[in-house]
């Protein structure tokens, strides 16, 4: 009885609401609804009941177009950046599986973003796509891996996990489905074919570099890995698991000096950076990029297994968003815009690294006298952090983003003087570090060119100054301790050659100092360098 009463009354009240207004319909909200003309910074969009003119599909398309474009540099400058390596490599003679060594230091000639002239560079590119390779590091190394989209694999040497000893690194591509050893190697696994690698080794006594590169000459090597060989157990065999490998001598390892070489190893800004990332799409497997990265790239028709040749409508919109994301990630280096950047209050000193970690996602753990306290992970990415790093930096690790004391080494920037205004080639400046610089091995500044973010290529050739007397003099403290570097096109009178370095005055430039097995003053900020000032 109670139900049929219900079923009455919601008849009644459906057949009131259809009497009333027969035609009536829900109104569509405000918010669901686009306007016939719609304004945009794309121009004027006509939109008739919600369907586009062909004029406005076209609009919509060329900027959709665009920012598959943008967002191709953007998202994946860094891939290019590790392309452009290889490709230097390459230019002079170095092959994959053989090792640069930079036996003189580098100098201004080689075209490196950021490198420095104070320690003795070594590097090379793996080639995974025929098996593992097995990489053998010199004691007292610090250095890294990258993959072929610069992705961070491992650490090299006394942040890795020989910690300084030297050991065997095995290094595994993606495709490889065969056994591999228990013990013996330090193992990485890829998922790109292409590797880069590189480190650094220290002077000893911070002047002759022949001993060290003897060393690196004798504990570097580079070669295949034989399946079944050392790290294989005969029991692994016994078992039927694995064949036994031969253990015989690595073939000899192929080194080259790189000083004093013209190279270039810098990421194009011209049409040829999409010919590179298609390099790199068509050399790597097609899941070697996550998917929503590699999306973009396909969308402008970079795709593997298929000829990249954009139509001329295509090439235009490309070429304008190059353009635009070239200038995007140039200002973003140059002219940082977040001042938590900013490594002390009210100066130009900067290091972003410690607010974002080497991921740019979560900032670098403290370190206390009570342990390790990491920060909790923020859940996304400071995405002008990354576009500013890897426009002017080559190699990422955890190394370089660490408040641990007497390790590694730290860094700050400054692209602009006291004044906030940027460095003038033709004029000369000062900087003044405080008495007790924080640093247990040695400190220097190195001046880059703004343009190239290489070293700056004056008849100094070394563009550095600090506490090391190679490749130039060392620095001298004045008598109250501190030391003051100047930078200038010619040598300001009275100063020492080891407090100089020399400008162009043709060029703008900006400077790194570099701190080496940095003291903890440092991290406390109770040790604090001088803005760098126009000497009037």
């Amino acid at each position: 009885m109670r139900r049929t009463y219900f079923t009455i009354m919601s008849l009644a009240l459906a057949t009131a609401i259809h009497t009333t207004n027969p035609q009536a319909t829900a109104a569509i909200p405000p918010s669901l609804v686009t306007p016939d003309k719609v304004e945009t910074r794309i121009g004027t969009l006509d939109f008739k009941e919600g369907a586009p003119s062909k004029a406005a599909a076209d609009k919509v398309y060329d900027n959709l177009d665009f920012t598959y474009a943008y967002r191709a540099f953007m998202d994946n400058l860094r891939g290019v950046s590790i392309q452009a390596v290889r490709k230097g490599l390459q230019s002079i003679g170095v092959k994959d599986n053989e090792v640069l060594v930079f036996e003189q230091l580098m100098d201004a000639k080689s075209l490196f973003l950021t490198a420095n002239a104070d320690t003795i560079y070594v590097m090379g590119s793996l080639d995974l796509s025929k098996g593992p390779v097995v990489l053998e590091t010199p004691p007292r190394f610090l250095g890294a891996m990258q993959d072929a989209w610069f992705r961070w694999l491992i650490d090299l040497g006394a942040p890795g996990p020989d910690r300084g000893e030297g050991g065997k690194y095995l290094i595994v591509g993606p495709d490889y489905t065969r056994p591999l050893p228990e013990g013996g190697f330090f193992v990485a696994r890829s998922r790109t074919n292409s590797i880069v690698w590189f480190g650094r080794s220290f002077l000893e006594n911070h002047s002759d570099p022949k001993p060290v590169v003897e060393g690196i000459k004798k504990f570097t090597k580079v070669y295949p890995y034989e399946v079944g060989g050392v790290g294989t157990p005969v029991a692994d065999f016994l078992a039927g698991k694995v064949k036994l490998g031969k253990i015989t001598p690595p073939p000899p390892t192929v080194f080259h000096d790189g000083s004093g070489k013209v190279m270039n190893t810098i990421p194009p800004n011209d049409w040829s950076f999409y010919e590179m990332i298609n390099e790199v799409v068509q050399k790597e497997p097609a899941t070697s990029l996550d998917a929503e990265l590699m999306g973009p790239i396909a969308a402008i028709g970079i795709i593997k297994g298929k000829p990249f040749a954009p139509d001329a409508r295509m090439k235009k919109i490309m070429t304008d968003a190059l353009a635009v994301a070239n200038a995007t990630s140039r200002t973003l280096f140059m002219s940082p815009r977040d001042p938590a950047w900013y490594y002390y209050p009210n100066s130009s000193w900067f290091n972003y690294l410690f607010l974002t970690g080497y991921e740019f996602e979560t900032p670098i753990p403290e370190v206390t006298r009570e342990g390790v306290k990491p920060y909790p992970p923020t859940g996304y990415r400071t995405m002008d952090a990354r576009t500013n790093f890897f426009y002017g930096i080559t190699g990422i690790t955890p190394g370089m983003a660490m408040r641990l004391t007497g390790i590694g080494s730290q860094y700050l920037f400054a692209l602009v003087d006291a004044d906030k205004n940027y460095f003038d080639g033709a004029k000369t400046y000062k900087v003044t570090l405080p008495k007790g610089i924080p640093e247990e091995n040695f400190w220097s500044f190195t001046l880059y060119d703004n343009m190239t973010r290489s070293m700056l290529d004056t008849p100094q050739r070394y563009p550095r100054a600090g506490s090391q007397s190679y490749p130039s003099p060392a620095a001298e403290a004045g008598v109250d301790g501190s030391t003051t570097i100047y930078f200038g096109p010619t040598q300001p009178e009275g100063v020492k050659r080891g407090n100089w370095i020399q400008t162009d005055p043709k060029k703008g430039w900006f400077t790194l100092l570099r701190l080496y097995s940095p003291l903890e003053p440092f991290f406390t900020k109770k040790w604090r360098p001088s803005e760098i000032e126009l000497v009037k």
